[in-house]
């Protein structure tokens, strides 16, 4: 664990897609000076609360897939989702004058990727925030009032993990920080632009990790272990 000595809390978070809908169990065990008290918390992540569903069409040019695919077979695909096209902007970056000064201000530009996705927070509440994507570093922004919520240099990302399962999320490794769980239906794009900018920018071959169980740090002292489960069933029981 990182952080050993100041390690406190750990949480086990479980993702379970049902009927189109991915239910969410997270058992959190946090120490207290009196013992080890246990917390179960169920919420569930509709299609509509991603948007489009992964395979939905974009006027765009179509990508090739055999040209960069990062989960090179490991992973279910759904075939839309296989022959889907990269847009690249779904929120339209340069008709938002406060979205372009924000990128100023931070010396960047090049809008590789711009859209709307579920962002996980440590306690395991999930917000809606616009993901931001340029040559040089990963934007966090809310998309009501378009502050900075967090900035994460490329250079600073180890590796990518995701399930190998055919669902919409993606856990970011910022080992030097915490790190940065998202759901997004267009998570195939997320992680190609992120593999072939790193790559174009500084030679170097982001890691994609494909695993249905793996840990991750919503924060410096916060550790979560993530299990990917495919079930069948119409609800889960809280």
């Amino acid at each position: 664990f990182r952080h050993s000595d100041e390690f406190k809390r750990c949480a086990r978070l479980r993702f379970m897609k049902i009927q189109g809908i991915v239910a969410i169990k997270c058992d959190k065990f946090i120490e207290t000076g009196e013992g080890v008290v246990s917390e179960t918390v169920n919420y569930k992540v509709e299609k509509t609360d991603l948007g489009v569903e992964e395979g939905g069409m974009d006027e765009s040019t179509p990508s090739d897939d055999k040209d960069h695919d990062p989960f090179e077979g490991g992973k279910v695909r759904r075939k839309a989702s296989m022959a889907r096209v990269f847009k690249g902007d779904y929120v339209d970056v340069r008709s938002k004058p406060h979205l372009m000064k924000l990128l100023e201000r931070q010396g960047d530009r090049g809008v590789l990727f711009a859209d709307k996705v579920l962002k996980f927070t440590g306690s395991g509440k999930m917000k809606r925030q616009i993901l931001l994507i340029t040559h040089f570093a990963i934007y966090i922004i809310d998309p009501e009032t378009y502050a900075l919520k967090r900035r994460i240099a490329l250079a600073a990302v180890e590796r990518l993990c995701l399930s190998q399962l055919s669902d919409n999320f993606v856990a970011v490794i910022v080992p030097t920080e915490y790190d940065l769980l998202l759901a997004s239906t267009r998570k195939t794009e997320i992680v190609t632009v992120l593999v072939e900018s790193m790559k174009s920018t500084s030679n170097y071959e982001l890691e994609v990790n494909l695993s249905n169980s793996f840990e991750y740090h919503p924060a410096s002292d916060l550790v979560k272990e993530i299990q990917f489960e495919e079930v069948e069933g119409a609800a889960v029981k809280a």
